[in-house]
């Protein structure tokens, strides 16, 4: 089935561990076999000016910033993503997908962190404003199993895994949550699966979403 229009904005959330990159991979290839452009990009980052913000996010110790503090920088590197990448994309009609999105910022700033929905909320109507993803997966996995798999990826970009698990369990509620809030963007998807079978449901609905945009 055909993408064209716009394009079509797809982001991929969850924990920390939760097979982001495995999937995501696995649907460019799914739309690439269908004659598609495909965009891969990822948050914070996805720019040149946003990765340089991304360093200062996803490296150093666990108390480097604030909540405050992070999603400024994070809207900020949202901004440019938006302005360079995204928004480019949509209109030459590629399939973007995104390796986490704004839902990030609410789940780990806002809602984890604290610094509340409202504050995030506003930011996000000034940034991001009505170029919201299509559709969203959300990739739920156990905190024990998502930070055991995140273990093995290095030590450089660690920072967000060493604020604990009692962090990241506050993390996946905050995603459950923001799923409830928004039922015809987002889905929820076991990633405690295997890998095959959670491709499978993201597949079904990214289909599901394609027939509703004829």
């Amino acid at each position: 089935m055909s993408v064209k229009k716009r394009g079509l904005f797809i982001s991929f959330e969850g924990g920390d561990g939760a097979g982001k990159s495995s999937q995501i991979n696995r649907l460019a290839d799914y739309f690439r076999a269908r004659g598609e452009t495909v965009r891969l990009t990822r948050e914070p980052g996805g720019s040149e000016n946003a990765e340089t913000i991304r360093a200062l996010l996803v490296e150093g110790a666990a108390d480097r910033w604030s909540p405050m503090t992070e999603a400024l920088m994070m809207y900020a590197a949202r901004a440019d993503h938006l302005e360079e990448v995204i928004r480019p994309a949509l209109s030459r009609g590629e399939v973007v997908i995104s390796d986490r999105f704004a839902d990030s910022t609410m789940a780990y700033q806002g809602i984890a962190g604290a610094l509340g929905e409202s504050a995030v909320k506003n930011l996000h109507d000034l940034v991001v404003g009505a170029d919201d993803p299509d559709i969203t997966i959300i990739l739920d996995v156990p905190v024990d199993v998502g930070l055991t798999r995140a273990g093995g990826r290095g030590a450089r970009e660690s920072r967000f895994e060493s604020k604990g698990a009692a962090y990241h369990d506050r993390v996946r509620q905050a995603f459950l949550k923001i799923a409830r809030d928004n039922p015809k963007r987002c889905v929820i998807i076991d990633a405690a699966k295997d890998e095959n079978a959670v491709f499978q449901s993201v597949a079904e609905a990214i289909e599901k979403k394609l027939q509703s945009r004829q």
